[in-house]
């Protein structure tokens, strides 16, 4: 789709509008109220990121994989999709599940360990969190094919990590979606860190060379700008969806928080990476882009902020008014019939309970 080395952009980090050849007309009709649209998403995901961070430091979240820096390529991907289009992703797509309509709520049931879900998958048409490194990909070269058996027209998008790569589970869904022409695309947000490992120390070429080896359309895109991942990401829809096959995307971003909560990246990156990269905001560009045009006002910045914070609050509350399930509830749901060693565990559990309550 484009060259190996040319890293798609629209949108500079000083907010100037490109032409490109072979993608700017995939975005002909983002006018300026879409643009601030999509600025408006981009600001609401990262106020309720922020929150679910905060609310996992007070000890009302076990765990949380936070997005900082990653808004547009998350943002620009998911406005691509249709509304029969299915997603898997792994476990830092907040914002792809807010595009797909989950209820803020929804969100928290998982990283609060009150469930081992939160959403229905069938209603929004995205999965609930993959945690299992790659395993995500796996499912979306299973559901493409389905897709093809059923002559159903639509496509799948799947998303993992730069590090997700060097995963078998990632390299058998590509061979498998690609013998197949199965219409899956395979975002990688390649946000330069695996946990502590940065992705030069596991590809010494760029990522996105992994999908040229099985024989699939490659494209990188710069993944702070939200425009060019949306048209980049909606001609490879395109394509899957007219039986062209699997399209690999790379996504070129940044983690700017820690992996997850549980991690402290101060240990192995310098503050001097973070600016280089906090200049690169994708934020701030589309900002820069609607200012000068006009279409940003203050009282729309100030809408938009209120509306952040109201979804924040909105997580926040949901959060809070999760109850605690019963213990056994645990072995609910493991199975879809009864089975005997599920029964058994359950049986031995309880005992176990028992003895506290003694």
């Amino acid at each position: 789709m484009s060259d190996i080395d040319e890293i798609v952009q629209l949108v500079t980090i000083t907010g100037e509008r490109h032409i490109h050849p072979d993608f700017s007309t995939y975005v002909d009709d983002i006018d300026m109220a879409e643009l601030r649209r999509l600025y408006e998403d981009m600001v609401v995901v990262r106020r309720i990121d922020a929150e679910a961070t905060a609310l996992q430091r007070q000890g009302q979240l076990g765990l949380w994989a936070p997005l900082l820096g990653q808004e547009a390529a998350q943002i620009g991907s998911a406005r691509a999709l249709d509304a029969e289009d299915f997603v898997f992703p792994s476990y830092r797509e907040h914002g792809v599940a807010y595009c797909r309509g989950v209820a803020l709520e929804e969100m928290m049931p998982f990283w609060r360990g009150t469930s081992l879900s939160g959403w229905d998958p069938h209603e929004h048409n995205i999965a609930t969190p993959a945690i299992i490194i790659g395993a995500q990909t796996l499912h979306a070269a299973g559901y493409g094919m389905g897709l093809n058996l059923e002559g159903a027209g639509s496509a799948v998008i799947t998303y993992f990590g730069d590090g997700a790569t060097s995963q078998g589970d990632v390299s058998e869904a590509m061979g498998f979606a690609a013998s197949f022409a199965a219409p899956v695309v395979f975002f990688c947000q390649n946000n330069q860190w695996a946990i502590s490992e940065p992705v030069t120390l596991q590809s010494k070429t760029p990522i996105v060379n992994r999908g040229r080896g099985y024989g699939m359309p490659t494209v990188r895109v710069d993944g702070n700008d939200v425009l060019a991942v949306l048209a980049v990401t909606r001609a490879a829809l395109e394509l899957a969806r007219e039986g062209g096959g699997p399209t690999f995307i790379e996504a070129v971003t940044y983690r700017r928080g820690p992996h997850t909560t549980s991690d402290d990246p101060t240990r192995y990156r310098t503050a001097a990476d973070d600016a280089e990269w906090i200049r690169r905001d994708p934020i701030e560009r589309i900002r820069l882009l609607l200012e000068a045009a006009g279409a940003l006002s203050d009282e729309d910045a100030k809408l938009i902020g209120e509306h952040a914070d109201a979804a924040a609050a909105e997580l926040r509350r949901g959060c809070l008014a999760l109850d605690d399930p019963p213990a056994l509830s645990i072995f609910d749901d493991v199975y879809a019939e009864p089975h005997p060693l599920i029964d058994a565990e359950r049986r031995e559990y309880a005992a176990y309970l028992d003895t506290l309550e003694a």
